[in-house]
């Protein structure tokens, strides 16, 4: 909706009332007077020649056009010269009066007169009306001034007159404010709506600005992630290696120096299964080629055979379709939750459930080994977690609006608990790996 719809239509209707008002007066008065030319006939209680009246009747329509045309003010700016428009609209009437006694068939131009009492005042356009139809109605009773009993008669035409045409302008005042309003309505909405999308153009720079500004965090987040994976597997295997093949250079006999080196070896292919954990985990490739549940699916299976660990994969609710971002960070948190349990568990199975409902998406990866007391490791509650992964893990979810929730007990196993809301996050295809 366009700013001002309201306004320009308001100021086609004051033409069209403007047209009505110039064009009305300048056709009812050639037909007026033509009637009266070609009867040559003059009011009751008129004496008057017909040359006189022929001069009289052209003199008075002259100047009536003249009146029309130079002294008329228009409807748009009846408010801003109300003295002007009451003076316009008596001279109409004074003009019409005395037409009107010299010939009763310049009743026609009672017409102006009509056209023209909306231009005064509110409480001014009845006793405009009431004018004209007086006028009107002693040019239907031939023109004389009424006396005796014609004085009743002459009444109930002024006030049959009357009714009809307040009728008709009353529903047209009523219509035409009825118009304003909501014309005007019509302005506010769109100024309304002009200023809302304003706003949302401003909320669109300022979710550009958040949505690059976690995109920074987020890498900030898998620097550190990865500096703790390097931390914790590469630095230190590559530390082990270097330890003994120092030992294995001062070693005294063959055996030792052999057991040495076989050490560094075994570290080295350690390290080297490490390497390629951590890269994969770069990107993880099985979404590329299958949906979340499949390849989740694949990496339990995976992850079973490396770790020797029976794990279950359960999907509850119809699968679909997520955006990439979400099925990523979904990925992610199982890759992390199943390495922790092979790492620091002792578990004998694990379990793996992927739940959808129609707003979100919750992962939760339990297993039976011998659990932690999280209070005591973090000083926190169930809601906190420790170690590069899980902080990496938090932070990618807290992106995509989601959460993570992590429950242990000693001895009794830990449960990790994910959950995505669905439609939070824009279809972008980002990737927040």
């Amino acid at each position: 909706m366009e700013a001002g719809t309201g306004s320009s239509q308001l100021a086609a209707r004051d033409r069209r009332i403007e047209k009505s008002q110039r064009y009305v007066p300048l056709v009812s008065l050639p037909v007026s007077l033509l009637l009266a030319l070609s009867t040559g006939s003059v009011g009751n209680g008129v004496h008057m020649g017909r040359a006189q009246f022929t001069v009289t009747a052209l003199v008075l329509a002259a100047l009536a056009v003249l009146w029309v045309l130079l002294v008329r003010v228009s409807y748009a700016q009846r408010e801003a010269h109300k003295v002007r428009a009451i003076v316009y609209f008596c001279g109409v009437i004074v003009l019409l009066a005395l037409m009107v006694r010299i010939n009763p068939w310049f009743a026609f131009f009672g017409a102006a007169g009509y056209v023209h009492s909306i231009l005064l005042p509110r409480w001014l356009m009845p006793v405009g009306l009431a004018a004209t139809a007086a006028l009107v109605a002693l040019a239907q009773l031939g023109g004389g001034i009424p006396h005796g009993t014609l004085i009743f008669g002459y009444c109930v035409v002024v006030l049959a007159n009357l009714a009809l045409v307040g009728y008709f302008q009353h529903q047209g005042v009523r219509e035409m404010d009825d118009d304003e309003k909501r014309l005007r309505l019509l302005d506010e909405l769109a100024e309304a709506n002009s200023r809302l999308e304003n706003a949302l153009q401003e909320n669109a720079g300022l979710h550009a600005q958040l949505v690059a500004q976690a995109r920074e965090a987020g890498t900030l987040d898998e620097r550190r992630r990865m500096a703790g994976e390097i931390h914790d597997t590469l630095a230190q295997g590559l530390t082990g290696i270097i330890t003994q093949l120092e030992a294995a250079d001062i070693a005294r006999s063959e055996p030792e120096r052999s057991r040495h080196l076989d050490l560094a070896r075994d570290l080295a292919r350690s390290s080297l299964a490490e390497a390629r954990r951590s890269v994969q985990a770069l990107r993880p490739g099985p979404l590329d080629e299958v949906r979340l549940p499949d390849a989740l699916t694949q990496l339990a299976q995976d992850w079973q055979r490396t770790s020797g660990v029976p794990v279950r994969v359960e999907v509850d609710g119809a699968p679909i379709t997520l955006q990439p971002a979400l099925e990523v960070v979904l990925f992610r948190a199982a890759q992390e939750a199943l390495a922790n349990v092979a790492k620091h568990s002792g578990a004998t199975s694990a379990g793996l459930t992927l739940t959808y409902t129609p707003d979100l998406v919750a992962l939760d990866v339990l297993d039976d080994g011998s659990g932690f007391d999280i209070n005591a490791k973090t000083g926190t509650d169930t809601r906190t977690g420790t170690g590069y992964g899980l902080e990496a893990m938090r932070s990618r979810l807290q992106q995509v609006g989601g959460s993570l929730i992590i429950e242990s007990t000693p001895g009794e196993g830990t449960t990790l608990s994910a959950n995505v809301p669905i439609n939070t996050l824009t279809a972008t295809g980002e990737d927040h790996s």
